[in-house]
Formats: structure tokens, sequence, C-alpha cells
């Protein structure tokens, strides 16, 4: 193989040549060292290749990558707007930069390759991926949460699923600039945190709820205890006084899980200021009412939901689960929160459509819009208006 032909393998797919990688791995696991540029050069030079100083550089990148990173999915991770990275195939890779998912100038060589990285990452996360474990889901070091399914529950092979944890978080006036919401939805949106409104932020998988609740949890006064419950670990905002928690699934033996319930109850006795699960998905939903029924205003979470108005049912469903009946759900939802954001993706990028007032109309829950976001961004008044004003303190003539 010539220069140029090996830098094109290289280059093309971000998967470096077989052979070439597995002298490097023998090298590195023989001495328990690094991959550095000499030990590139030396396992290169051992097979009769010959690559430039920019050629050897190349390879210790991408060789790192294939030991210790996300292989070749490691180049995608270094554009900033990429927030996930999904693998449906050896040469079907896809990502998403906030504009929808769309095809990735990666792919694999081959599904041994593509299982191989699975495994290693999942390992990493301290679990294990095989046949008597084929669907698995872990948070590792670098804000990655990965997800992996091996066949025969996937039809096509080997599935990955990336989510990248972003150390950097967005200010609202960033928000604003993106288009997520104009003015007047700011001004509410303020309003609502400093008021301590509890509430939730409702939407689609992929539409932004995480991002926001960060961005809003970082206006809260400096001297609020927040304390954070998630399934595994991505709200980061910027907040001098955080207390994280994080479930834990049980071991082989099925012992030693911590679920998101039990870890609403341990919050209590943290004395938070305000308690946040990052995502209500199950039977914590009663915890987390409870909670907020009892002095823990301005809290929330976020909770999946095609519409505002969807939210009640989603509700009724999650209370399904922790032993509710819809009577309880409604008393114990009704009292609790007191608003609904809702954010969808559109054509034009992630965008709070809705915020609405949590009501009780007698027979049931429901969500009344207060205001929506109409063409760029303008807030258009619905029939929950005067109910969120009065919650906020507001005229009712008044945004702000």
């Amino acid at each position: 193989m010539s220069r140029g032909a090996g830098q094109r393998r290289t280059g093309a797919h971000g998967a470096m040549d077989a052979g070439l990688l597995e002298s490097v791995r023998e090298s590195v696991l023989a001495d328990a060292g690094q991959v550095t540029p000499s030990r590139v050069a030396a396992a290169v030079q051992a097979t009769g290749r010959l690559l430039g100083t920019a050629g050897s550089l190349a390879a210790v990148e991408r060789i790192s990558a294939e030991l210790n990173g996300l292989g070749p999915l490691q180049e995608l991770t270094k554009d900033p707007a990429v927030t996930d990275i999904f693998v449906n195939a050896p040469g079907s890779v896809w990502l998403d930069r906030g504009r929808g998912i769309e095809p990735a100038p990666v792919e694999f060589d081959s599904e041994p390759q593509l299982r191989s990285l699975a495994c290693r990452l999942i390992a990493a996360g301290g679990r294990r991926l095989d046949d008597g474990s084929p669907c698995v889901d872990v948070r590792l070091p670098g804000g990655y949460r990965v997800h992996a399914v091996l066949p025969p529950v996937s039809t096509a092979g080997t599935l990955l699923s990336i989510r990248i944890r972003r150390e950097g978080v967005f200010t609202m006036s960033d928000l604003e600039e993106s288009g997520m919401f104009g003015p007047d939805i700011r001004q509410v949106l303020e309003r609502l945190m400093a008021g301590r409104l509890s509430f939730l932020v409702s939407g689609a998988t992929g539409s932004g709820k995480t991002t926001l609740l960060s961005t809003l949890l970082g206006l809260c006064a400096e001297q609020e205890r927040l304390v954070l419950i998630e399934d595994a670990s991505e709200l980061n905002p910027v907040h001098p006084h955080i207390v994280s928690l994080e479930s834990r699934h049980g071991n082989l033996e099925g012992g030693g899980a911590v679920d998101l319930g039990e870890l609403v109850r341990q919050a209590l006795r943290m004395r938070p200021d305000r308690l946040v699960v990052g995502e209500c998905r199950g039977a914590e939903v009663r915890e987390l009412l409870t909670a907020l029924n009892t002095g823990h205003s301005g809290g929330g979470g976020t909770i999946h939901a095609n519409t505002a108005a969807a939210v009640p049912a989603r509700l009724a469903a999650l209370g399904a689960l922790a032993g509710m009946g819809p009577e309880a759900v409604r008393l114990q939802a009704a009292s609790a929160l007191d608003a609904v954001v809702h954010v969808e993706r559109t054509p034009l990028g992630r965008r709070v459509t809705c915020i609405g007032v949590m009501v009780d109309v007698g027979h049931g829950l429901a969500v009344r819009p207060a205001v929506e976001s109409g063409p760029a961004g303008v807030l258009r008044r619905g029939p929950g208006w005067a109910a969120l004003a009065g919650r906020l303190g507001l005229e009712t003539g008044s945004t702000g």
C-alpha cells in the first residue's frame, strides 16, 4: 500500500487499518503505556509502512480513539453543535446538530468492529453487553450517555446511540438569539423562576427540554440549594450550590439498585430549596408530586409529551405506574404544579411554543394555554393568561 493510499484509508471513515491497530494495541497492552507518536511510529515501522509527520499524528489520534475513545465516531464530537450520534449499521451513521437528524460522513469497516466498540463502551461504564444482557445504557466520563442493543433484539445488527452532554451551558440570551423564544416569552420564563412557580418542561425526545431546564435553573438565587435527581446526569446549570443524585442499576444478581423514587425520598432529607427530577418517566412522579405539595415550591422537571395539553394524560399514566388512581393524580398535580413549558423541534430549530397553567376542571386536569409563541417568537395570549399573570404577580395587560 502506498503512503497516499494509507492516508486515504485513515481519513475516509475514521478507522485505522486492522493490522496496524492490532499492532499498536498489543504494544500498549504489553507495556501498560499510552498511545504516543513513538509507539505508533514503531508499530508502523514494524509493518513496513511509511507515514509522514502529519500521518503519524493522525494515526495517534485515530488509534487513541479506537482504543480509548469513540472509535470512528470520535471525530464527530469535535463539532460543539452535535448533541446525538446514532449508528444503525456499519455504513449508517447519523447525527443531530439541532436541525434534525442528518447523515454523518463516517462509517465502520464491519459489524464486528461496531459490536466491539459498543461492548467496550458499555464495559467502560461498568456494565456488560452480551447475549445475556443485549440492551444496556451507561454514562461515561466526558459527558457521554451510551445506549447499545445487540441482535437478535435488533434485527439489523448492533445499534448504538450516544448523547453528548456539553459542559458549556447556554444563557437566556444565547437561547433567545438561537430562536428558542422571543423577548416576551423570555420575560415570562424569568418571572416564572423568580416567582418560584413549580413547573414541568414538556416535549418530545430531542426537543431541547434538558437544555432549557439547565438554563432556567441557572436563574435561581445563589443562596438557594438545588437538588437534582436524574437517571443519567445531564443537567449542568450554572449555579454555585448544586447537589446531584443519579440512579443506579442493579448488579448482575439484581441487587444494589437505587431508583429515582428512592432518590426523591432521600433528597427531601437534604433540605432542598428546589427539587428537580431531570426526567419524570415512571413511578417517581408520586414522590415528586408529594414533595411539591409539602412546601418545596419552585421545583419540577421534564416530561415527555407531544403537546402541553397532553401532559395531564401523561401524568395520569405515570401515576398509574405508582399505584395512584386518576383522582389522586388530579388532586396532587393540580396543587403541586403551576405551569407547563412546552418545547418543540420545528423547521427553524428548537422553540418554546407554549406556556400553560395546570388547572383542575372538576372532572380532571387540563393545561390551559397562557402564552404561545407566534411568528418570530412574538407572544400570543391564550385563555390561561389571567391565571398565569396572577401567579406571576403581573397585571393581566402586562407581560413583564
